[in-house]
Formats: C-alpha cells, structure tokens, sequence
C-alpha cells in the first residue's frame, strides 16, 4: 500500500465527534450501572464499607489533578495512539512501544472479559425473564459480533447509540438515588473519617479508581473530534466530572439505604449472589423497577463492550499506522471506520473467548477475572506511563507554567503510580480470585517492557526509517502554543 493513502484508505473521519458524543463513548465504557452493581459494591464491601463514595471522589481529585496537564498537552497534540503517542513524546520511542503494548494487552484482553460478562448475565437473565438458555459464549460472539458492525458503521454512529444506552442506565440510577434522598434521606456521615478510614481505604481507593476506567479514551478519538485541541481537554474535565458524580453520589444513596455503619456487612452478605443495587431497587422503588434494572444491566455491558471495541480497534489502526504492527491495520473504510483493525480486534477476542468456552472454562469464575483483571491492570499502568510523560516533556520544554504542566500532574502522576503499585500487589483483588493461573497474568506486563525494549532494539538497528517515524507518524501537533506562537521543536529522547 502507498504511503500517501488516500482519505477512504487510511484516514479517519475528522470531525465526526463533539464533547458530547466523546464522553458518551467515555462514559459507555465505564458503564455507570455495571459500576454501581459491581465495582461499588466491591468498594463498599471489601475497601471502606460505608466510607465507599469519599473514595471515589478522591479517586477524581487525582485524576483531575493529572488532567490538568493531560489538557495541556491534548493542546498540542491530536493522536488516535491516545497514552502511546503521549508516551513517545515524553518517554522517547521505545518507552512508547512499550506503552503500545501494554494498551494493546490491555484493551483487547478487556474485550474479551466483556465478552465473558455479557453472555454469563445475557445467560441468567434472558433464561430467568424468557425461558430461553443459551450457552454464555453464543450469547458473547452474538454481542462482539454486533458490535464490530455498529463499529463498521462509524464512530459517530455508535456514540449515538451509546448515548441512548447511557441516558437510559443513568436515569434507573438517578431515580434510585432521588428515591433514597426522599425516603431515607443521604446519611452526611459517610464524609466522616470514621468512615472514610473504616475497614481498608487504600483497597477502597484501588477498586475505586477501576470505576474510572475508560476515561482516558477521550485522546483516542482526537483525530475524529472537531476542533480536538479543544474537544477532547473538555471531554476529559467532563467525563472525570461526570463518573465521579454518578459513582459517588449512587453509592452514597447505596450506603444510605444500609446504613453506614452497616454498609460493609450488608454488602458481604450480597457479594456471592452480586445482587445488593437489586434488593435495594426492590426495596425503594418495587419488584418492576428492579426487573426493568437487571435488563438494563444488559444495556449497559453491551455499551461498555462496544465502547472498549472501539478503542482497542484505536490502538490497532494506530499501532498499524506506525508499522509497528502490519501496516494493514490502518485501512479505513470510506466513512472513516478503522475496518480491518476492527475485524481483527473482534476476531482475537472471539477466539481467545472461544477456548475459554471449548476448555469448559466458566465465564464468570475464570473468564471475567482473568481478562478483565490483567485489562485493568493495563489500563492503570498505561495511565500512570502517560502521567509521567507529560511531566518529562513539559520539563523538557522548560514551560514556565509550573502549577499546569508540574504540580498538578505531578501530584496526579503520584496518586496514580500509587494506585497501580496498589493493583500489582492486590492482583488477587482487582481480578476477584486467587487463582494460582490467573495470578502470574501481571507478568504479561513484565513481558511487554521486555518486549518492547527488544522491538525497539530491533528497529532502530534494522527499520531505522520506522523507529525514527515513530515520533512524527504516530502523532499530529498543533503549530501553535496556547500563546499562539510557534512551539518549538524539542527532539525527543532517542531511545
């Protein structure tokens, strides 16, 4: 294939996504609802029980202090290599092979626990509601299938149905919370230290920050934004606002409804059957309600599996795009969609799904802990990459605003290496098993570094052209600083 490709060939659709169509694909990955049924209740049961909203809003204060510089630097730069690209800037070329594959890990291994998710509780609920079983993979492969085609069809179009998935589990969530303030009242005592150092609030902390995962999806879809020097730094502000506020607050009604001091037993007592939001929906808004609850639950894995698909199939065509993985990967097709990237990405994950099916392997014993562990754990690590790049590179430049470019994600690059220092000790946590297999999955990472150190050796010796290309293929910068003069060109470190 030519480098010079023509725009159905190799481009994606500039212009295609504003701020609100961003944060809904956000927002769909993070999928509110599941985070409520599982990771809040997670929080509340094995962090820091009735203390579980503060942890979430504090998980925000660091993720807003690392989008303080995160904005700046989106200023500069517009990249479907999302954290990669940020990565190559600050850490140098093979510091961004690794970063690249660790996301590669990370996202398509997430796609695959989506699928294992999906089909376990798509299983349960449409045999419970229907009378129809059907086995937990056909029910995934349907759903990754689906996905790839709403996918196919545009970016613009799957964060439409995105946003109609979104608005429908928020409301479930914001008429709960509505009903607990009006019968119950919102218990002030969960912002109290008693609660807020109850039980474990580093763990809290932890499982808190995997409700946010997703956010940082808003630099992959850069080059689809309009006006993405701007779009995607208020994407971000919002998506982080906006998780924070439907996390927080609906574990605050959550809390409320047990009670505080009660909160972590009584959510013990519902961790087996993963079913305390649907007692207590039950309870405050009737049997209906919470039916209705449980199919958007369905909704709302589907949203999140497509909105991972989505990015994953980023981190694809990017990687295509650079030859560091075949350059294939970067084919579009003439609405912009990344087709082949996408093709790939669901075919991996229907597969590596399929031999957890063909092993007789139960999805959510082994399935969903494995992948979405070791995704999660990408996630977090890849994060933490990107909050220390954008310090380095803004030290680089010797830019003299401290509190945007330094302090503030400096404090963020701290929380945030703190709480994947959390997530590599706590693995048996964060996956939700103590599976000797699953536990040895970090190691991927370990071998991702190894890897990429190796790759890049083998570039630069090899393919000089492609390793010095990876600091200008993969990324996009804007020519002017926010003072409107030109930025200076600060070679980055030859590594």
């Amino acid at each position: 294939m030519s480098d010079q490709q023509s725009p159905t060939q190799g481009t994606l659709r500039p212009d295609a996504l504003g701020v609100a169509s961003i944060v809904f694909l956000v927002l769909a990955a993070v999928a509110p609802l599941t985070g409520i049924v599982v990771v809040a209740s997670l929080v509340i049961a094995l962090g820091n029980g009735g203390g579980a909203p503060a942890s979430f809003f504090i998980v925000a204060i660091i993720l807003l202090l690392f989008a303080v510089g995160y904005a700046q630097m989106s200023k500069q730069l517009a990249s479907a290599g999302g954290f990669y690209a940020f990565v190559v800037k600050g850490l140098g070329r093979t510091g961004g092979l690794i970063a690249g594959l660790i996301a590669t890990i990370g996202y398509n291994l997430f796609v695959v626990g989506t699928i294992g998710t999906s089909g376990f509780f798509m299983q349960i609920i449409i045999a419970e509601l229907t009378g129809f079983d059907m086995h937990w993979y056909l029910w995934g492969l349907l759903s990754i299938a689906v996905c790839f085609w709403m996918a196919r069809t545009g970016v613009d179009f799957s964060s439409k149905i995105l946003g109609v998935s979104l608005v429908l589990e928020t409301a479930i969530l914001v008429v709960f919370d509505v009903s607990v303030l009006v019968q119950t009242g919102f218990d002030v005592s969960a912002f109290g230290p008693a609660a807020i150092f109850s039980g474990s609030l580093p763990i809290g902390l932890l499982l808190a920050a995997t409700g946010y995962l997703g956010f940082e999806a808003t630099a992959l879809f850069s080059e689809e934004a309009k006006n993405p020097l701007k779009t995607v730094p208020r994407a971000t502000y919002t998506a982080i606002v906006a998780i924070a506020l439907i996390l927080g607050v609906s574990t605050w009604a959550v809390v409320s409804a047990t009670g505080v001091a009660n909160a972590q037993q009584a959510s013990l007592d519902h961790l087996d059957a993963g079913d305390l939001f649907f007692s207590l929906v039950a309870q405050y808004l009737g049997e209906p309600m919470s039916i209705i609850a449980t199919v958007l639950l369905l909704v709302s894995l589907f949203a999140a599996m497509l909105a991972f698909h989505n990015s994953a199939t980023r981190y694809l065509y990017s990687l295509g795009r650079a030859r560091v993985l075949p350059h294939a990967l970067s084919r579009t097709r003439a609405n912009g969609a990344p087709q082949l990237a996408g093709l790939v990405q669901a075919t991996f994950a229907a597969i590596v799904a399929g031999c957890f099916a063909l092993a007789g392997l139960d999805s959510i014993t082994v399935v969903v802990p494995a992948m979405l562990g070791i995704g999660t754990l990408s996630v977090i690590v890849l994060q933490t990459l990107a909050a220390l790049s954008i310090v380095v590179w803004f030290r680089r430049q010797r830019d003299p605003r401290l509190w945007s470019t330094f302090v503030a994600p400096g404090l963020g690059f701290l929380g945030l290496i703190s709480i994947a220092t959390l997530a590599i000790f706590n693995f048996d946590i964060v996956a939700g098993t103590d599976n000797p297999v699953i536990l040895l999955l970090p190691w991927l990472l370990a071998l991702a570094v190894v890897g990429g150190v190796a790759y890049g050796a083998y570039l630069k010796s090899a393919k000089p052209a492609v390793y010095d290309a990876l600091a200008t293929d993969l990324e996009k910068f804007n020519v002017h600083v926010a003072h409107g003069d030109h930025a200076p060109h600060i070679p980055e470190p030859n590594v």
